[in-house]
C-alpha cells in the first residue's frame, strides 16, 4: 500500500502542465479565467486536478494559449486512466481478506483462476469468476438471499459457503457457454426411454452421449469436479432459459450416478423454474415432499416398482438371479444390485464386481 500511496503522490494531473504554461507566460489564474470567461474557482480546480478538462474547456485553452485542444484532451485522458488504475489497485488491496472465504486451491487446480501469487490480481480474477463488482455483492448474492436473477438461495447455512458458491458458479459459466436447442419439456419426456437406455448400456462415452441427448431438448448438463469440504453431489436449477443439471460425480459407481441423475431430472420435469435443489448439502433446508417426488421418479424409471416388488417377493438374490432379472427388465445389473442394497436385502459388499466404477474427471 505504501507503493500505491507514493504513486498517487507522484501522479501529475494536466493542471500541472497548465500551471507551468501560465508561469512561463507570466499569466495568473485570474487572468486566464477572465480570458476564458470561466469562474476562477473552475480554473483553480482544474489546476489542482479536482476538475477534468472537458472538450469545451480544451477548445478555449487552445484559443487563449495557442496550445492544441487535442494536447489537453490526451493529457486529461492519460491522467484519468492512470488515476483509475491506481484507484482500482487500492480497491483490490482492500478486498484481500475476502480471499480467505474462497476455495482458492481448488479454483487454481481446475483452472478457474490462474496460479498468480499477486493477491490484488487474484481478487480481480475471483470477482470476474463470480461476475460481481465487489465482495459486498458476492456476500449479498450468495449468503444473503438476494439473488434476483439466477436463483434465490442463501448458502449461509453451509459449512463452507465459499466452496459451494464456487462449485455452483462454475456450473453457471459452463452452462452459459453451451449452445443447445430451445427447451422442450414434452420432448424431454419423450426421450426418457433413451436416457434410461444409456443407464442400461453404460457405454464408455456415456457422458458425451448424455450431454448431447439432453442438449437436443434444451436441457444442459454440466459436470463439475467436487471441491473439498463442499459436500454436494448435484444441483438443479434454471440458468437463463434452460434447465441445468450439475453433477459432481461424488459417488463413483454407476448405480448411484444414474439414480442421482434421474433424481435431478425429476426436479426439471416435476418442479418449478424458480426452485433450486442442492443434493447432499449438509445443513441445507430441503423440501421433503419434492425430494420424495424425485426419489420415486428416479426409482420407478430405472426399475418399475411393481415388477421389482415381485422380484423381491421371490426372495432369490443370488448373483445369477440378479443378472437374470436385470436382463428381463433391460437394466444394468448394478442398478438392480444397488436397489437391493438400498433396501438392505443384500450386503453392500456383495457382488461389487457388478458395479462399474465411474470417474467423471
Amino acid at each position: 500500500m505504501e507503493d500505491l500511496l507514493t504513486t498517487r503522490q507522484l501522479l501529475s494531473p494536466p493542471g500541472d502542465t497548465l500551471q507551468e504554461t501560465l508561469t512561463e507566460l507570466g499569466m495568473s489564474q485570474a487572468e486566464l479565467a477572465e480570458r476564458m470567461g470561466r469562474p476562477l474557482k473552475t480554473i483553480n480546480e482544474i489546476i489542482k486536478g479536482k476538475a477534468a478538462i472537458m472538450p469545451e474547456t480544451a477548445m478555449q485553452l487552445e484559443r487563449v494559449l495557442q496550445i492544441p485542444a487535442h494536447f489537453w484532451m490526451r493529457r486529461e485522458q492519460d491522467f484519468r486512466e492512470k488515476l483509475a488504475r491506481l484507484e482500482e489497485q487500492e480497491f483490490l488491496h482492500s478486498c484481500i481478506n475476502w480471499l480467505k472465504d474462497l476455495p482458492l486451491s481448488s479454483m487454481r487446480k481446475y483452472g478457474w483462476i490462474s496460479d498468480t501469487k499477486d493477491k490484488p490480481e487474484l481478487v480481480h480474477q475471483c470477482l470476474s469468476f463470480f461476475g460481481v463488482a465487489t465482495p459486498k455483492e458476492w456476500y449479498n448474492i450468495w449468503l444473503h438471499e438476494k439473488m434476483a436473477v439466477s436463483f434465490r438461495i442463501s448458502l449461509a447455512f453451509a459449512n463452507n459457503p465459499g466452496a459451494i458458491a464456487a462449485w455452483l458458479r462454475h456450473g453457471e459459466i459452463a452452462a452459459n457457454e453451451m449452445t443447445c436447442a430451445i427447451y422442450d419439456g414434452k420432448k424431454l419426456k419423450a426421450l426418457l426411454p433413451e436416457f434410461r437406455a444409456l443407464a442400461e448400456k453404460q457405454a464408455e462415452n456415456f457422458q458425451e452421449q448424455l450431454v448431447e441427448l439432453a442438449k437436443s431438448c434444451g436441457l444442459k448438463i454440466v459436470f463439475t469436479p467436487p471441491i473439498p469440504k463442499a459436500s454436494i453431489s448435484g444441483a438443479t436449477r434454471w440458468v437463463g432459459k434452460h434447465p441445468l443439471i450439475q453433477l459432481s460425480g461424488r459417488y463413483k459407481t454407476n448405480d448411484t450416478f444414474w439414480f442421482t441423475f434421474f433424481h435431478e431430472l425429476a426436479h426439471v420435469l416435476l418442479h418449478g423454474k424458480r426452485d433450486i435443489f442442492l443434493e447432499d448439502l449438509e445443513g441445507a433446508e430441503i423440501d421433503d415432499e419434492k425430494e420424495q417426488d424425485a426419489d420415486r421418479f428416479a426409482s420407478n424409471l430405472l426399475l418399475d416398482k411393481d415388477v421389482f416388488e415381485t422380484f423381491v417377493l421371490e426372495g432369490n438374490f443370488e448373483e445369477e438371479a440378479v443378472l437374470a432379472f436385470a436382463k428381463k427388465v433391460c437394466m444394468h445389473p448394478a442398478i438392480v444390485l444397488g436397489r437391493l442394497q438400498h433396501r438392505k436385502l443384500v450386503p453392500y459388499r456383495a457382488m461389487r464386481h457388478l458395479k462399474v466404477s465411474i470417474e467423471l474427471f
